[in-house]
Order: structure tokens, then C-alpha cells, then sequence
């Protein structure tokens, strides 16, 4: 009886365990909210939707998605004092034809 004990404590473990760890990469994910925010573009686009629908929101998606964004320890825009620049990249063409 104690090995069925702890195989059925087992099964309920890892069971918990997977649906802890979906849980938590649903949380962290944040393409189903850019998926959201882009279709509601596209219904402003066609008309389906107001400005002002699309204003209210995207202020609800907005903070979400900041959310999960400083959870996973990446800030898309990093904040600089006044008068600091970084540069991201860098874009150079060259020609080099000799006459």
C-alpha cells in the first residue's frame, strides 16, 4: 500500500509541476498580447473599431505587456538621462568602384 501511496503522491507531483510550469509560461508570453494589440490595428484600419476603442485598448495591453517584459528581465526601451543617446546600430553603404 505505501508504494501505491507514493506512486499516486508521484503522478499528482509532476502533474502539478506541468501545469505550474504552463502557467507560468503563459504568464511570461507575450506574443498573445502583441497578437491582440495587432489585431485590434487591424479592425481600427477597417473601421470595425473607433479610435477611441483602440485608445482604451491599448492602454489596457500596454502595461501587460510591460509587465512581462521587466519580468523576464529585458526592457525594451531603456530609460536614459536627458541628453545620453545609445546607439542600437549602425547602417553604412559603400562604394568602391575604381575608375
Amino acid at each position: 500500500m505505501l508504494i501505491v501511496d507514493r506512486m499516486l503522491l508521484g503522478g499528482i507531483k509532476f502533474v502539478l509541476g506541468k501545469i505550474a510550469a504552463a502557467v507560468d509560461a503563459e504568464l511570461n508570453d507575450d506574443s498573445r498580447l502583441r497578437e491582440e494589440l495587432l489585431a485590434a490595428q487591424m479592425r481600427l484600419e477597417l473601421g470595425e473599431i473607433t479610435e477611441e476603442e483602440f485608445a482604451r485598448f491599448e492602454a489596457e495591453l500596454l502595461p501587460r505587456l510591460r509587465e512581462i517584459r521587466s519580468r523576464q528581465g529585458g526592457d525594451a526601451a531603456p530609460r536614459l538621462e536627458s541628453g545620453e543617446y545609445k546607439v542600437v546600430g549602425v547602417e553604412a553603404t559603400a562604394d568602391f568602384e575604381q575608375e
